[in-house]
Formats: C-alpha cells, sequence, structure tokens
C-alpha cells in the first residue's frame, strides 16, 4: 500500500488520514495501543482518529499517538449517532481499522466513509457477519496474542511494525499523590482482587495472604484496588493481609495507570488494571482461569503467568458451570513462587 499523501487542489500535501475502531473494553483498547503506535511510526504526519465509547475517552487520551479520540454511543439515540457518522465522513478518512470484529463496530466504520476499511479474516471474527462491511480482509493474521494481531492488522497497510510500544502520557493524579503520599515513597505491590467475571476472581484469603508474603520477603506494603461494587472484595483482602495491606482510594482509569506505574510489582488476575500495569511497564504476576493467557494476558516474556486454563469447563464463560472455578486450584505457595521468579 502507498500512503503517500494526496495533493489538494491546491497542489499542497494532505496528510493521509486513519480511523481506529475499538470502542471497548477497557483492556482491550489497551491491547489496540501498538497498533496506533505502529501506524504512527511509520506514518508521522498522518492524521489518526480513535472511535471509542465515551466511558474510555480519557484512555485513548492518554496515547500519545493518536489526535483525537471521537467518542460514539448508539445508546445515545440515532440522531447523535448519525451526527457523528456525518462528522467522520467530511474528515475522508484514508483507511478505517475495525479491531473489535462486531457487526456494530464493522457497520461504524463502513458509514465512516473511508475509502479502505480493514478488518479481521471471517474466521476470525467475533461475529461473522462483520466482514460483509470490511474492503480488506487480509489471510495473513494468524497470531495467537491480541496484541501481536492488531499488529497484523496494521502490517497488512505495508507497514513495519515492531516490537509492541505503548506511547502513553501518564499524569499525575490528586489519587497517585494519595498513593505515592501514604508510602513515603517507598516500594509497593499492588494488588487486584477483583473481575467482571466471577469465575476470574481468585479468593480474597488468598490474596491477603500473597500480600503477607510479599511483606515477609521484600518488606513491601500492599496497596489492594478496588472498581464499583468491589470495595467489600478489596477490604477482606486487607482484612486477610494481616496488616500487610491497604486500600486504595477511589480511583479513575487514568489514575490507575499512575497507580500501576509507581508499583514494583503487580498481582491480578484477567482483568482492566492486569492489562494496565503491563501497558505501563510494570513487572506483572497473572492469575487465569477461564481465558487463555497466550491469547490476552502479558506479552513481556518476564512477567509470569499461573494458569489453569487447561483444566477448565467453561472456557470463556462468565459463570462456572461446575460450582468450583478452575482459578480456585491456584495455591498461595504458586503465586509466591512466582513472585519469587519475577522479581529475581
Amino acid at each position: 500500500m502507498s500512503d503517500a499523501p494526496a495533493r489538494g487542489a491546491s497542489g499542497s500535501r494532505k496528510p493521509p488520514r486513519f480511523l481506529i475502531v475499538r470502542l471497548g473494553s477497557l483492556g482491550d483498547i489497551i491491547h489496540a495501543i501498538p497498533a496506533a503506535a505502529a501506524l504512527r511510526a511509520a506514518l508521522p504526519s498522518a492524521q489518526i482518529d480513535w472511535l471509542v465509547d465515551p466511558r474510555y475517552v480519557e484512555l485513548v487520551q492518554l496515547v500519545t499517538a493518536v489526535d483525537h479520540a471521537v467518542p460514539i454511543d448508539p445508546r445515545a439515540g440515532m440522531i447523535r449517532l448519525f451526527a457523528t457518522l456525518s462528522e467522520l465522513r467530511r474528515r475522508k478518512y484514508k483507511v478505517a481499522i475495525d479491531f473489535q470484529g462486531l457487526i456494530k463496530s464493522a457497520t461504524m466504520a463502513r458509514m465512516a466513509g473511508a475509502e479502505r476499511v480493514l478488518g479481521f479474516p471471517q474466521a476470525q471474527l467475533r461475529e461473522s457477519a462483520a466482514r460483509a462491511f470490511y474492503s480488506d480482509a487480509p489471510e495473513t493474521v494468524r497470531a495467537a496474542h491480541v496484541v501481536f494481531k492488531n499488529l497484523e492488522l496494521v502490517a497488512a497497510l505495508g507497514i513495519e511494525t515492531g516490537e509492541p510500544a505503548f506511547p502513553l502520557k501518564v499524569p499525575r493524579t490528586p489519587a497517585v499523590e494519595d498513593v505515592e503520599a501514604r508510602f513515603g515513597g517507598a516500594p509497593f505491590a499492588l494488588i487486584n482482587p477483583g473481575a467482571a467475571w466471577p469465575n476470574k476472581r481468585w479468593p480474597p484469603e488468598r490474596y491477603g495472604a500473597v500480600a503477607a508474603a510479599i511483606r515477609e520477603r521484600f518488606a513491601w506494603p500492599s496497596l489492594v484496588l478496588w472498581g464499583p461494587k468491589e470495595q467489600a472484595l478489596a477490604a477482606a483482602v486487607v482484612e486477610a493481609s494481616k496488616g500487610a495491606a491497604v486500600l486504595a482510594p477511589p480511583t479513575s482509569i487514568v489514575d490507575l495507570f499512575g497507580i500501576a506505574k509507581a508499583a514494583r510489582v503487580a498481582v491480578s488476575g484477567d482483568t482492566g488494571p492486569l492489562h494496565i500495569a503491563c501497558a505501563v511497564g510494570t513487572p506483572v504476576v497473572a492469575l487465569f482461569g477461564p481465558t487463555k493467557a497466550e491469547r490476552n494476558g502479558p506479552w513481556s516474556a518476564g512477567d509470569v503467568v499461573v494458569a489453569r486454563t487447561e483444566r477448565c469447563e467453561c472456557l470463556y464463560q462468565r459463570e462456572c458451570q461446575r460450582g468450583a472455578p478452575c482459578i480456585d486450584e491456584i495455591a498461595v505457595d504458586e503465586v509466591t513462587a512466582a513472585l519469587d521468579r519475577r522479581l529475581a
């Protein structure tokens, strides 16, 4: 593909415009950041916009490779939806890239009016009918991990992608200052016990035991994160830690980036804060049950995964079908040994 800027009527060169379509969720948006970074590295003068759910606009605004985060919410009504799409068509995109693979996202990519609409091959789509909305779907996308799948999709434009990069401008928010002041600038570990899927959650008393082991091994306190409706879960971890852990302050998505970056290590299941920690380069020990780490786990070779996925009978289902989530089979000793390996 030749991406030389086109000449306007006056003879001046216009930078090419690209539209990234990845509406949600938190982890999936993070996994698409290296694709945006690769596009920016190859085409420094390009205009790169990102179509995203309004809940994640602040996250996309942290990505320095992106010029504009464009909020779009089909739930807000058809008038607003079509007004946004009309504005996108006026921008005359060269390529729209759908990293989501749903009929909804593919339709939006198509209705943005780009010269080309790029998406994954049909066999790899979450909704196979989305393929009808793409002008291009390269069969060369074969990577297992979603970060590398996204990079391969960008590479189909003739772009050298290289290793995953996460160009982020992480602000120093009041929540970050609160955490740093609480620990006096000393090292601390980050523990995230929550997850949207019940069968991704490791028991809180075991996270508490891990916090106690971290204090014993490294003399570090632990900060326990919590999101909506998770404060009681986080408090149970703190209680089980025997004084080794404290509860985090209320946090936004943007706060989490700064807090994760300040942490010495993060322990978490497969959920947004895990992917945030990976994106900012914090060492990670990840716990996996009903999802595959090779698809959406840590991508750094140094990070450590403790998993029971091979025994899971409800792969990629939100609720355990046998009454005892496979992640519960992970023992505290396995996680502390993984921490020793990661921090060696």
